[in-house]
């Protein structure tokens, strides 16, 4: 009621019941409403705000849009939390920009908040703000609680920061992602439809994938003699039929979330690691695309998209077969060397679209930092970068996924990426200037960027530079139209290829299989868009958490690390714990991307944070 007073009185609707006319004596009683003549209005001195409570910073949302937010520090909440409605005094700041602390809670729900014990003291563990209550001296110093955000009285133990296998729950309850670890939905999944599905089971598909792979999307096989490649992919949807529980569970989870040495995935397991998973030498239904090459002119002539059913004739490794590339065959069986025998053509014809395709789009030196985790701690890290299988099976996909993008109506389901801004365009190529690399501007963006990346190849700073180019890319993003994806060099592209662990390659399926576009396309592009930015922000926070437990065991050790942010003194490990991110003590303005030798002065497992001294 409080909220839609106060709305009321900002907005200039002096349409008040009784019972408000109450309230609002009461506050004029107080100072904090004033009457001028016939009207109320909110004495100048005070706002009434919503709380927004940010990474960094909290905001105070007005409940009229036309009025000001004001931004404070955590030290100003008063016991306030995110989403209460609070009653704040401005505090005069001879700088001009509006300050202003909360004095009272107006109307606050009660909800569990994650905290650690520090030092005798509670502190929310998402964005550290010190709580204060007495009821924090009954714990032990880094217990883990759910509480009541109110009462401060105990809702769940959760563990100590000291035990490393509380981390997972930590960045699932920051994310509000514990539901992931709910019963899973019983599946009643047949397959009744045979007859129905072409038979391709006599072709001898393959899925490549790493080693530790336990859902198979994709299949492959290549017809040489007919130049057609056959891409089969899990066919999720006869599974997972739309509106039932299983899919609004999809839904809601949008993706598969992968962590260092576990999977929590989109669908139940029954389906997502058997039913729907391409596994060796058994019958799966598929959903098919037989893409007809022109090997000439690197481009596709026709492509059919079709419901059937095959058997994998064998799970290979990335690893196995760059080794088969590169003419290494280990021991081979009959139908590992009928396999061989058209994916090594196969190879040769996807180098050359690859080579094709990058004249539009971009090759980054990117790689990935794979966490090896032993008794829940960093034990090593993998780096995984693009090989010779890597890019024969992701040529092999994106032709699928730009024949499925074909074949979607004006209204769908899009991955799109858009050209990035001049202005972020302009800074990358001062960036690239200061690290001593004459760039300049070209006619357009492909061209500055080529030019750029042309430029670096003789400077030894080909990945760093990539790092700034990518940096300075818009966030791929599903959308209901078709804006062209910048990044990849296409016109038309969608998702396609991985409906086990993508909700909107299941939602794909369905669209091409009915010809019918969800009316709520929209929505459904924006939820899974937000959702997959959360997913990365929460695998990156359990990633950190895991780096600062290393960082903790390991203070006084010295790392090799480089420069990633000239302002903020930060800085990432290029040596042993690839990845791990610091802050530098006693940065001295050294250069972007210069590299030195650090000190491990402190870790924090709760706020992540790891400070390093220069050697």
């Amino acid at each position: 009621m409080l909220k839609e007073l106060f709305t009321k009185l900002q907005s200039q609707n002096q349409n008040f019941n009784e019972e408000e006319l109450k309230l609002i004596k009461k506050y004029e009683d107080q100072g904090i409403i004033q009457k001028n003549e016939d009207t109320y209005e909110l004495n100048s001195k005070y706002k009434v705000a919503i709380v927004n409570v940010g990474k960094n910073l909290v905001i105070l949302e007005d409940l009229v849009s036309e009025h000001k937010n004001i931004k404070i520090e955590f030290d100003s909440l008063n016991g306030a939390y995110n989403g209460d409605l609070v009653l704040a005094k401005r505090v005069f700041n001879p700088r001009s920009r509006t300050k202003a602390k909360i004095i009272k809670v107006l109307d606050g729900k009660s909800h569990d908040i994650l905290v650690y014990v520090k030092d005798g003291n509670f502190h929310t563990l998402k964005e550290n703000i010190l709580l204060q209550s007495k009821k924090s001296k009954d714990y032990k110093e880094g217990d883990v609680l759910l509480i009541d955000n109110k009462s401060f009285d105990l809702v769940k133990n959760i563990g100590n920061l000291s035990d490393a296998k509380i981390d997972e729950f930590i960045s699932l309850y920051l994310y509000q992602e514990t539901f992931r670890h709910d019963k899973p939905l019983e599946v009643n999944a047949k397959m009744d439809d045979i007859k129905k599905r072409v038979d391709l089971r006599e072709l001898p598909f393959c899925t490549i994938d790493p080693n530790s792979a336990k859902d198979h999307d994709d299949a492959i096989y290549y017809d040489q003699n007919e130049k057609v490649l056959y891409v089969a992919i899990a066919d999720v949807s006869y599974f997972v039929k739309e509106g039932s529980e299983l899919d609004k569970l999809a839904f809601k989870k949008s993706t598969s979330i992968y962590l260092p040495a576990k999977v929590l995935p989109m669908l139940p397991n029954e389906l997502s690691e058997d039913m729907c998973s391409l596994k060796e030498g058994v019958d799966r239904y598929a959903y098919v695309f037989k893409i007809y090459l022109d090997l000439e002119k690197q481009d596709v002539i026709k492509s059919e998209l079709f419901e059937a059913i095959i058997n994998s004739h064998k799970k290979y490794s990335y690893g196995r077969i760059d080794r088969v590339i590169e003419g290494h065959f280990d021991q081979t069986s009959a139908i590992d060397n009928e396999i061989f025998k058209y994916l090594l053509p196969l190879y040769e014809v996807t180098k050359a679209y690859r080579a094709k395709r990058l004249k539009t789009g971009y090759e980054f030196r990117t790689q990935e930092n794979r966490l090896r985790l032993k008794n829940f701690k960093v034990e090593s890290i993998e780096v995984e970068t693009s090989t010779a299988s890597h890019q024969l099976i992701e040529e092999c996909m994106l032709l699928a996924n730009i024949e499925a993008s074909k074949k979607v109506n004006s209204v769908g389901i899009y991955r799109i990426h858009e050209e990035p801004s001049l202005k972020a365009i302009s800074k990358l190529v001062d960036d690239v200037n200061i690290l001593g690399v004459s760039v300049k501007l070209k006619n357009n963006v492909h061209e500055t960027i080529t030019h750029i990346q042309q430029k670096a190849k003789y400077t030894g700073l080909e990945e760093e530079i990539d790092e700034l180019i990518i940096q300075s890319q818009t966030q791929a993003k599903y959308s209901s139209k078709n804006l062209g994806h910048f990044g990849l060099g296409f016109k038309s592209y969608s998702h396609f290829t991985s409906p086990i662990r993508r909700y909107s390659d299941l939602v794909l399926h369905r669209i091409l299989k009915t010809k019918q576009t969800p009316k709520d396309i929209d929505a459904i592009c924006e939820h899974i868009s937000t959702n997959e930015r959360k997913v990365d922000q929460l695998v990156w926070d359990f990633e950190d958490r895991k780096y600062a437990r290393w960082a903790k065991d390991n203070i006084g050790n010295y790392i090799k690390v480089k420069v990633v942010d000239t302002e903020k003194g930060r800085a990432v490990c290029v040596e042993n714990m690839i990845g791990l991110k610091l802050t530098l003590d006693n940065y001295k303005a050294q250069k972007l991307f210069s590299k030195m030798k650090v000190k491990i002065k402190s870790a924090d497992i709760a706020t992540k944070q790891i400070v390093a001294t220069i050697v």
